[in-house]
């Protein structure tokens, strides 16, 4: 006999990101077109083509933990126990009586550690060939470590690890927490990424790649997805969570619900290293079996979170397999990509844009595309790209899609909660 799915709410956020270092002051920047480009200060740029990124502003760990606990990680975890740290002390999930046994942490980055990386073979390379790496390179280094870190700071022993998925990760940790919960493996799960490669071979390494915008002289409004003069993304860091919760024992405990998680589809595109597949059928897929796992129809969407990284292939890519799923509907929506603000966190995307869709549910807001200037004739002018300003309208269902290189697709609806 099958055991009936659990429903799996949302009690608790956290955003550290380069418009807003907390839940409040990132919506306050998403509802008002905040841009958080501006020319790079963690590194010397002069001699690199892109020289601007969308950094953290004032970020300093010694807030969230000791001198001696921050040394030991590299940026990127120290971001996600940070944001963490938000969304923890908003579900209050420290609270007696819960089972630390079935409160797992399932953290994304895709690349991870590359801070770590780079310093510890600068010392290497500019010495004498004597090996002596920090005691903590390896710790510091590794993608799942992130995880390991808040488990042990709040004492969570459920499921525990990394989702590894290029821009994808943060999504796919979502999927795999929502998966583990309503299958009644967790009672609630810390889900969310970090990365913070805003480094010479971060940016040097997409530079390479003709990837990311080259926007010099106008760093902020480089991110300009749907736009006809657009050219590459820009580069962001940051960190997102989110707390998912079996609906029964948030219930149980009193917790406040913000949204319930309805569904996650994942897909590949089977195509190209980086490049979407021209007519988005992986995309096409992910929408699909997003839908068909929340149960959903597409008319009962209202707004989609998109992957939008402001890339001349991938932007239209992705309009072109909304309109194949959502049909007529497609006029209906608002589609918004919140990538314009924040620039692209890598394996941290999917989670502070699915913060973001969540937080355009609770305030029956779409959050603007800003940077708008010119049409293009490739896009159809009927969609509502919510361009430069934001747009209130009821949003009882929403969908945030990340899309990863090498062809990793995931999508996730929320909805508003009913009982």
């Amino acid at each position: 006999m099958n055991t009936p799915l659990k429903r799996v709410v949302v009690t608790g956020l956290g955003a550290l990101t380069p418009i807003g270092n907390t839940v409040p002051a990132y919506w306050e920047g998403l509802s008002n077109g905040v841009s958080g480009a501006d020319f790079i200060k963690l590194f010397d740029v002069t001699k690199f083509k892109t020289k601007f990124a969308c950094e953290l502003k004032d970020f300093n760990p010694e807030n969230y933990m000791e001198r001696k606990e921050a040394r030991k990680l590299d940026r990127f975890s120290q971001l996600a126990v940070a944001c963490a740290d938000e969304a923890v002390r908003h579900a209050n999930l420290t609270q007696e009586g819960i089972d630390n046994d079935r409160v797992g942490v399932i953290w994304a980055s895709g690349i991870g550690g590359m801070i770590t990386f780079i310093e510890e073979m600068k010392n290497f390379f500019g010495g004498d060939g004597t090996p002596r790496f920090n005691p903590f390179f390896i710790p510091k280094l590794i993608l799942d470590i992130a995880a390991g870190h808040i488990s042990m700071k709040y004492g969570f022993r459920g499921p525990n690890f990394a989702t590894v998925s290029a821009c994808a990760s943060g999504t796919n940790a979502l999927i795999d927490a929502f998966n583990y919960i309503r299958l009644g493996k967790a009672d609630a799960i810390i889900a969310g990424g970090s990365e913070a490669v805003v480094t010479e071979s971060g940016i040097g390494g997409f530079n390479a790649m003709k990837a990311l915008s080259e926007r010099n002289d106008d760093p902020k409004t480089a991110s300009r997805p749907f736009d006809k003069d657009r050219d590459g993304f820009v580069l962001g860091e940051g960190a997102g969570a989110i707390i998912l919760e079996e609906l029964e024992h948030a219930k149980k405990r009193g917790a406040t619900i913000y949204a319930e998680m309805a569904g996650g589809g994942m897909s590949a595109d089977a195509y190209h290293l980086t490049a979407p597949h021209p007519e988005g059928l992986g995309v096409i897929n992910v929408m699909r079996n997003a839908l068909e796992d929340a149960g959903m129809k597409p008319e009962e969407i209202d707004y989609i979170n998109v992957h939008g990284t402001s890339t001349p292939l991938g932007d239209v890519a992705e309009l072109i397999a909304i309109q194949k799923i959502f049909g007529e509907h497609a006029y209906k929506l608002n589609i918004s990509a919140t990538k314009s603000m924040t620039g692209h966190l890598l394996g941290g995307a999917g989670a502070i844009e699915a913060v973001a869709t969540v937080l355009a549910m609770m305030h029956d807001t779409v959050p603007p595309t800003i940077n708008h200037f010119t049409d293009d004739p490739a896009i159809d002018a009927k969609l509502n790209l919510t361009f430069n300003t934001a747009q209130k309208r009821t949003i009882n269902a929403a969908l945030s899609n990340t899309f990863g290189f090498g062809g990793h697709n995931a999508s996730v609806i929320f909805k508003k909660y009913v009982e």
